[in-house]
């Protein structure tokens, strides 16, 4: 039998269980899931918070989390009993993995190895190998500065860009930390800005000390990326690649 109450702690795994037609089965969510999957439905806390006693009262028969952020709260929900599915996806990769794996688990595996299947097949459309490339930043927090997330970081080399911060190994926000004399002397030609839970301030990355100088800067190459677009590691991100590989070939025309 397979579950009939789902909890999705993460944006990505209430979205992947409604790409699955699993939707009516997700009987609370985080504050971060997308908006058709919050309405008419308990939230059950932010990314890094959980109302456990709340959770818990809803009786789920499997909890979904992601991460080493919400790694205490999967030993916590396990010492409560609640049968934990916890993902860690990292790359395009493990996206696709992540996808196949709740599929299993929910009972939707057919359904699964398609929305898989047409989620590469869409990373494919993207790719460009055309010269040049232009020098990307992308920054996902601001204090410190945090970078080089690994699917983010091959979407943008996928799509045509260069991250100038590109490492495979650097997995925890601590590992990805950058200084921003760095990003200076990398002097990226296009910026990407997302930051997770609030709004970008655009003011402030023109403002910091000797980024007037970056090229992006300058001539005014910094973009925006909504956080829904393309930090929350499941098939959601298509929409942020399209948004990166539009503002690549504008620059490279």
């Amino acid at each position: 039998m397979f579950p009939e109450r789902i909890v999705c702690l993460s944006g990505e795994s209430a979205d992947i269980c409604d790409r699955l037609g699993a939707a009516d089965r997700v009987v609370a969510v985080s504050a971060f899931a997308p908006t058709s999957m919050r309405a008419g439905r308990t939230i059950v806390g932010g990314f890094s918070t959980l109302k456990m006693a709340d959770l818990l009262s809803i009786e789920p028969d499997l909890v979904i989390t992601f991460s080493d952020v919400q790694a205490q709260m999967s030993a916590d929900l396990i010492r409560n009993h609640c049968t934990v599915l916890a993902t860690n996806q990292r790359s395009l990769r493990g996206i696709i993995q992540t996808i196949l794996l709740i599929g299993r688990a929910i009972g939707c595996s057919a359904k699964a190895e398609k929305l898989a299947s047409d989620f590469e097949c869409q990373l494919q459309y993207f790719r460009r190998d055309e010269l040049p490339r232009p020098r990307v930043y992308f920054e996902e927090w601001d204090e410190p500065l945090i970078s080089c997330i690994g699917w983010i970081s091959e979407a943008i080399n996928l799509v045509g860009g260069e991250d100038i911060f590109f490492r495979l190994e650097a997995k925890g926000s601590r590992d990805r930390a950058v200084e921003a004399t760095a990003v200076c002397r990398a002097d990226p030609q296009i910026i990407f800005v997302s930051w997770c839970g609030k709004p970008v301030d655009l003011g402030i990355i023109a403002g910091r000390p000797g980024w007037q100088a970056i090229s992006a800067v300058r001539n005014n190459d910094v973009h925006v990326i909504a956080s829904a677009d393309i930090l929350q590691p499941g098939p959601g991100i298509l929409a942020g690649v399209n948004q990166m590989a539009g503002i690549i070939e504008r620059w490279r025309r």
